[in-house]
């Protein structure tokens, strides 16, 4: 039989698997709905608004499906491995924090405008919403990376004498090497 251990990190494994192709695909959706909308702005072309009508739905059930995984993920950090987020939580804890900030204040008080208000504002005012969430989704990616990359190559750090990390530079926590390699990586 499994021990709890295991099967807990069975679970993080299997949400983790699950939950990265939600973000990645609301990344890449909100960039097309963001040229969607601006092609309808552009032409008044009826495609481009059966396009952003179709797609921003997809949009938003991936959207919903990320931010359910990625709550539950982040209590696992915790549960699944104290010790090492109470040596690193300095730094994870932040990072996080910011992705949080990003994802919940910016895309989503945007996401509100971009999904129910196409008849409630002007055009404008619409298309600048979807900027704003598509920017979103860009930044809540970047802390991500910045924080796995800050576990691969740990920079901008100190180990304290009480066995934590400890900020000691702000920008070399998220600009280690490992950030734009990661960056180029996936473009590819």
């Amino acid at each position: 039989m499994l021990e709890t251990l295991m099967l807990s990190r069975l679970q993080f494994a299997a949400n983790i698997s699950f939950h990265i192709h939600f973000p990645t695909i609301t990344i890449a959706l909100s960039w097309f709905l963001l040229y969607f909308k601006l092609r309808l702005d552009q032409t008044h072309h009826p495609v481009w608004m059966r396009a952003y009508r179709f797609w921003v739905k997809i949009f938003a059930l991936t959207f919903a499906i990320g931010v359910v995984t990625g709550i539950t993920m982040s209590f696992q950090f915790g549960t699944n491995w104290p010790k090492f987020m109470e040596t690193v939580g300095n730094i994870a804890g932040p990072l996080l924090g910011y992705e949080v900030l990003t994802a919940f204040f910016l895309e989503a008080g945007f996401l509100g405008i971009m999904l129910f208000g196409i008849d409630r504002v002007s055009a404008r005012v619409h298309t600048l919403a979807t900027l704003i969430v598509a920017i979103g989704t860009s930044l809540s990616a970047f802390w991500i990376l910045a924080l796995n990359s800050w576990m691969q190559t740990p920079q901008g750090t100190g180990y304290s004498c009480l066995h934590r990390f400890c900020l000691s530079r702000f920008l070399g926590q998220g600009t280690g090497i490992a950030v734009p390699l990661t960056i180029v990586q996936k473009e590819q």
